[in-house]
């Protein structure tokens, strides 16, 4: 028989223990990735002959990304995984995948396809945020991560979640200039959610530490005003501490981010169910709990849960045993894996209790702030349609174009879905609906949609 054909969309840390539990089983999966190295976000690897260690780059976690690269590596030579890096799945369709790279395009057929396509910043607009000079959490971490890069020279971070905390500490090591660290969530939430937090108590107590080494640059329960920028780039940000006292702090970077938003494109393309999910404010895909959502189609890692590194590795096992047990092929036994779930999954829901989006900061926009970054769309524009055209998320974008940018409402739609809830009378935003997905997920070259491999 014909050795069945598994891709499997994303090199982070659910997509490489897919594919060694694939591996494992005598299959040779195809993994997909749009990085030259497999690692992911969180375990970016920088390119050879960049000098810092993994201890420097990963911190605590050193251990662990260096056990998945060395796996991956591995597996790669040996022969037991095909890894196609620095490609983007931009379509698929009828068990065929359309993808982009430097040589141009590739139709690549599956018989399963499991889908680890990992988070993006949530992001929350504000007056200003349009400026240069303001990048997102993930952008800022990228840019330290694989080329060593503190991009600014004295650098606001603002947003919240672990990573606000996370950035900071890791740009002050690196010797950063961090003037100040601003968190819209207040300090009742995050005690109020310690419980669940403390069922990993190890993680709990380093995002402690982390914490404690922040210390004056720290401000949590603040109110974000707004960004003030001249025709060269950010000068400052306005904000109102938690003894609401206007506050100004001079900068020439913002980084921005409220924890993670799931990558679903290509879920969505591939047919899978969502439903929203109020403790996270976004639509999430519905799966089993091994991560099966029907037709060959399997969900991993933070595309389907937002659990983080430890979360992926463990629902990448999950899908990756879904796919043999239905392929009829054995599997191996997943029991501790789901029960190790359960622990994580209230984990990452106390994260999002203690460090919830900012609904307020978000209706409260002015009308003249800009919501959609790639249109240049305001609020006020977004109200206007909504009260004119209904409130539903894809009326509106069709009627006001927003969301309808390169990023395809990436990091406006869940703003946008606030704005148009409450201009509609709604009472959350999952009543207004999702922006439905469309092909290209990524910007392409028209260049590399003609030439094919």
């Amino acid at each position: 028989m014909t050795e069945p054909q598994v891709v499997i969309v994303g090199a982070g840390p659910a997509g490489i223990r897919a594919a060694q539990t694939l591996a494992a089983a005598g299959l040779c999966p195809t993994v997909i990735d749009e990085g030259a190295r497999a690692g992911g976000q969180i375990y970016r690897r920088p390119p050879d002959g960049f000098i810092r260690p993994p201890g420097t780059l990963y911190g605590s976690q050193a251990g662990k990304a260096v056990a998945l690269h060395t796996a991956f590596d591995g597996l790669v030579a040996a022969g037991r995984i095909v890894h196609l890096p620095r490609r983007s799945v931009v379509a698929l369709a009828d068990g065929t995948l359309h993808t982009v790279g430097e040589s141009g395009s590739r139709r690549i057929g599956y018989d399963r396809l499991i889908l680890a396509t990992g988070a993006t910043d949530r992001l929350a607009p504000l007056p200003g945020w349009q400026a240069p000079g303001v990048y997102s959490l993930g952008a800022m971490q990228i840019a330290l991560k694989a080329q060593g890069v503190a991009m600014g020279r004295r650098i606001v971070l603002a947003g919240s979640g672990p990573l606000l905390t996370l950035l900071a500490t890791q740009l002050l090591k690196a010797g950063a200039e961090v003037a100040a660290v601003l968190d819209t969530a207040g300090m009742r939430a995050q005690i109020a959610a310690f419980r669940d937090l403390a069922v990993r108590p190890s993680f709990a107590l380093q995002g402690l530490a982390m914490r404690a080494r922040l210390g004056r640059h720290y401000h949590a329960g603040v109110v974000l005003e707004g960004i003030e920028a001249s025709d060269t780039g950010v000068t400052a940000i306005r904000w109102t501490d938690a003894g609401e006292q206007a506050r100004r702090t001079a900068c020439d970077a913002v980084g921005l981010g409220w924890h993670l938003k799931a990558e679903t494109q290509l879920a969505d393309l591939a047919g899978c169910r969502f439903a929203y999910d109020a403790t996270w404010s976004q639509w999430l895909p519905c799966t089993d709990r091994m991560g099966r959502a029907g037709d060959g189609v399997y969900l991993a890692g933070d595309g389907l849960r937002l659990l983080g590194a430890d979360g992926a590795e463990v629902a990448g096992r999950l899908a990756a045993a879904a796919c043999l047990s239905d392929l009829g092929l054995p599997a191996p036994d997943t029991a501790a894996d789901l029960k190790r779930l359960d622990r994580l999954e209230r984990f990452a829901r106390g994260i999002a209790r203690a460090f919830p989006w900012p609904t307020d900061q978000v209706r409260a926009l002015p009308d003249d702030a800009v919501l959609c970054r790639c249109e240049g769309i305001t609020a006020g524009a977004v109200r206007e349609t909504a009260a004119y055209g209904g409130a539903e998320a894809n009326r509106v974008k069709s009627l006001g174009r927003a969301g309808m940018g390169r990023c395809q409402g990436r990091y406006c739609q869940l703003a946008a879905a606030d704005l148009i809830a409450v201009t509609g009378g709604l009472a959350h935003a999952g009543e207004v609906g999702r922006l439905r997905a469309q092909a290209p997920v990524r910007p392409a070259l028209v260049s590399a949609l003609l030439e094919e491999e």
